[in-house]
């Protein structure tokens, strides 16, 4: 499975900008999906048909990731730039980004006073190289992703763009391994949800599904002076109860851990203070839908080193195929 993740997280794709990473899901997708569609948004969307005994079922995990876009070039020719989701300042001095041409550029500041200090976004700027304004090889209005290779120590996993790819990488997965379903499932690889969920609210409002269920990361407490959080890295999938957006469906949460209970597999439970995920928007789509996230544990949490367990990469796909193998009685 490694060699599917490194690709996909070291593929450029900022929300908005997801074509590129949506052309590497699709060959290793589309041999196991019955129906394959793009919507009008970009969402890729595989269509895996049931025995028509079960529920209409959207599992969402998203292609996109945070990255930044030029807001203007000074006439030396550096970049200044804007965020492109959740981008910390404290992440970005001496870092490297990519645009979708391959120019590559450095990330510097404004001069920092006092040593300790962090300045904000703004105060920030990306060196391309350039000699002035003229001889700049990109354009306002480019965006750039992070640069970062895809590390992979014992089971430990790190790199620029865990979040969302190893969600994509897990319904990939599920897709291959689930030969037989009482479901019509529908893996939605959405876009933009970095900006606010967008992409899986529109596939939502498309597909109305009876249940959805995101799949994203979640951070852990598991490092020192982390605030408290029941979530540990290699300690099993999290399954959400709640977010800062969303309180999942009790009945679902109640499916997937029996599910997982039942499989022998190692899980927790999430409650995450700050953040949500596409199942927000799956959620309150239509008429609303019983919707729920299985959750990857993850550090270090939009920084370019985001770092996931491979064992508990392996359980979530193992649960989501246990989930859409059987019944879904809410």
């Amino acid at each position: 499975m490694n060699d599917l993740i490194k690709k996909l997280v070291e593929a450029y794709g900022p929300s908005g900008f997801e074509d590129n990473v949506r052309e590497l899901i699709r060959p290793e997708i589309e041999p196991f999906a019955d129906e394959l569609l793009v919507d009008a948004l970009g969402n890729l969307i595989a269509h895996k048909k049931g025995d028509g005994s079960g529920l209409k079922v959207m599992i969402a995990a998203h292609m996109d990731e945070i990255g930044v876009m030029v807001s203007h070039i000074t006439k030396e020719g550096f970049l200044r730039f804007t965020n492109i989701g959740g981008v910390y300042p404290h992440t970005l001095l001496g870092n490297r980004v990519q645009f979708a041409d391959g120019t590559i550029g450095v990330i510097g500041s404004d001069r920092i006073t006092e040593r300790g200090a962090v300045h904000p976004l703004e105060k920030h700027f990306i060196d391309v190289g350039a000699a002035s304004r003229e001889t700049c090889p990109v354009n306002v209005g480019d965006a750039a992703g992070f640069l970062r290779p895809f590390l992979a120590q014992g089971t430990r996993l790190s790199a620029k763009s865990m979040d969302d790819r190893i969600g994509c990488v897990i319904a990939i997965e599920t897709l291959k391994r689930l030969s037989e379903t009482p479901h019509e499932v529908y893996f939605v690889f959405s876009v933009q949800e970095e900006v606010g969920c967008r992409g899986a609210q529109v596939a939502a409002n498309r597909l109305d599904p009876d249940v959805g269920i995101a799949l994203d990361v979640t951070t852990t407490g598991d490092v020192p002076e982390a605030r408290p959080m029941a979530v540990d890295l290699g300690k099993g999938p999290a399954i959400k109860v709640k977010d800062s957006g969303m309180i999942a469906h009790v009945g679902l949460v109640k499916i997937m851990r029996q599910r997982a209970e039942e499989a022998n597999l190692p899980f927790q439970m999430e409650v995450l203070e700050a953040g949500t995920t596409d199942a927000r928007s799956i959620q309150i789509s239509n008429g609303g839908t019983a919707a729920g996230c299985i959750s990857i544990p993850c550090r270090y949490v939009h920084s370019q080193s985001e770092t996931v367990d491979a064992n508990d990469v392996e359980n979530s796909v193992n649960l989501l195929v246990e989930i859409l193998s059987k019944p879904i009685v809410l």
